[in-house]
């Protein structure tokens, strides 16, 4: 089940809905989101339901384990190290070990046959589990009232499975989550605020990510001896396009769901297309997935006050790519933005200041990141090289199967354009520029026509949705 669904949008999030806002308290609530996130993961996978039980099971225990060592003055880092590889072992099993035997297979000349199906949004359940673990172990978690375990096993449980961030994000840490689970506040603007969140990124995946696939899938997917080099560049922008459009659409539906239910969780896409270095970018895409690596890995590894950086670095970007996925497509593509981060940071501690123009800095981060993009999207990397060497002209097809045209309609040119425009931060231009406009943003006519065209764009969401076959989530399984 997805957000983007008429099964989701009609049935499951009403009766959500109605549910829990007529049971009382928090405890009754806390079932419900529960019950109701099992039965969301359930209904695409539901042997899997029983994986994510005894993830919570196995956090739950480990965290009640560590809590109890350190009463007692045992040992610690044997059971958090126990309840780390629990963890790791886990996602391994089921994201990495077929990879591992293709990979040995290979090596050795083998033929072994592996295949262990991914179970869905198990790398963010995961991630959730460890941060947990974690947590307790230095126990950040609220120290002003002395809770750093969970001995409520429904409470644990409605954090790591809850549905709006469970099959993909953002990633919610324990520590911020944990005041929500104990009480939490409803309020209408809440509400209204929430659905506005979930109508925008709605409109993000349905209108812009969707379309702008299609055009990639048609293009990326085609025998690459029949494309041009205009096609090629189009078929990589839209894809650029498509997945900022589509995991940010699925952000902002979650953080609105999660306003509907009294949740506030982060931001998790800050306007990405807009970064003039690679670093910028990365403080800007997938934010809750660069600061669970920032805190859990490169921190720990000696971040930027011991050890090698540019060690720590690389090891965080490795992971990076290794977390998205288990192909040598992915692990380089994490090694490929890594090696900018190198480069821009040698660049920064040198002694020579260069003067390049915002335009220039911004064209280079697009370039490196458009390029890694083919990279994620295709895996191979001979289908990328080849990809890449029709891009720049290296490679100049005889015969082309579709021309430009082929691929863009009158409607296809008005969202790509509209696409493009979105990626910048005109609300905040505007009003760094003309301040006083904040009064008319706030005015209550202003407020009343937003509305009217936040249910426009419900409506045509709906018309996308059931005249649609294609409707992917890209990290649908990650």
């Amino acid at each position: 089940m997805v957000f983007s669904s008429t099964i989701f949008l009609c049935c499951f999030l009403p009766l959500m809905i109605i549910l829990y806002y007529f049971l009382p308290g928090e405890k009754l609530k806390n079932i419900v989101l529960l019950l109701g996130s099992l039965f969301f993961y359930a209904w695409g996978e539901p042997k899997y339901v029983f994986l994510m039980i005894v993830s919570i099971t196995g956090n739950y225990l480990g965290g009640r384990l560590i809590h109890w060592a350190k009463e007692k003055g045992k040992h610690v880092k044997p059971i958090l190290i126990l309840f780390i590889a629990f963890n790791i072992g886990i996602l391994f099993y089921f994201k990495y070990f077929g990879f591992f035997v293709d990979t040995l297979a290979n090596l050795f000349h083998k033929t072994w046959q592996i295949n262990i199906a991914l179970p869905i949004g198990i790398s963010f359940y995961t991630f959730q589990g460890l941060s947990y673990i974690i947590d307790v172990y230095r126990e950040d978690i609220d120290k002003a009232e002395t809770i750093v375990v969970q001995r409520n096993y429904i409470k644990l449980a409605t954090y790591i499975s809850m549905f709006p961030q469970l099959i993909a994000g953002p990633i919610v840490r324990y520590r911020d989550i944990l005041p929500y689970l104990e009480k939490r506040e409803t309020s209408f603007s809440r509400f209204a605020d929430g659905v506005e969140f979930f109508i925008r990124g709605l409109a993000k995946k349905v209108i812009f990510a969707n379309l702008l696939g299609q055009v990639a899938t048609d293009i990326m997917e085609v025998d690459v001896t029949m494309i041009s080099t205009t096609s090629a560049w189009l078929g990589a922008i839209c894809y650029m396009l498509q997945i900022f459009y589509d995991f940010s659409g699925y952000s902002d539906m979650a953080i609105g769901l999660g306003k509907m239910f009294g949740f506030e969780f982060m931001t998790n896409f800050n306007y990405p297309y807009i970064s003039k270095t690679v670093g910028e970018f990365w403080r800007r895409w997938h934010i809750s997935l660069s600061q669970w690596f920032r805190d859990y890995l490169y921190i720990p590894l000696g971040g930027n006050r011991r050890g090698n950086v540019y060690f720590n670095l690389l090891v965080v970007f490795l992971a990076t790519g290794v977390w998205h996925g288990a192909a040598w497509g992915f692990i380089l593509w994490g090694l490929w933005h890594g090696a900018f981060m190198l480069l821009e940071r040698v660049i920064q501690k040198s002694t020579i200041k260069l003067r390049i123009p915002a335009l220039l800095k911004w064209l280079y981060t697009m370039l490196v990141v458009l390029f890694g993009w083919v990279l994620f999207r295709l895996v191979s990397v001979t289908s990328t090289m080849e990809f890449i060497s029709i891009m720049l002209g290296v490679t100049k097809n005889t015969f082309v199967r579709y021309d430009l045209t082929w691929y863009f309609n009158n409607r296809t040119i008005f969202v790509f354009v509209l696409s493009v425009l979105f990626c910048f931060p005109w609300k905040q231009i505007v009003i760094s520029r003309f301040p006083k406009i904040v009064t008319v943003l706030e005015s209550d006519i202003f407020v009343f026509l937003k509305r009217i065209v936040l249910l426009v764009v419900l409506i045509v969401c709906f018309l996308f949705i059931t005249n649609s076959t294609y409707n992917p989530f890209i990290y649908f399984r990650f």
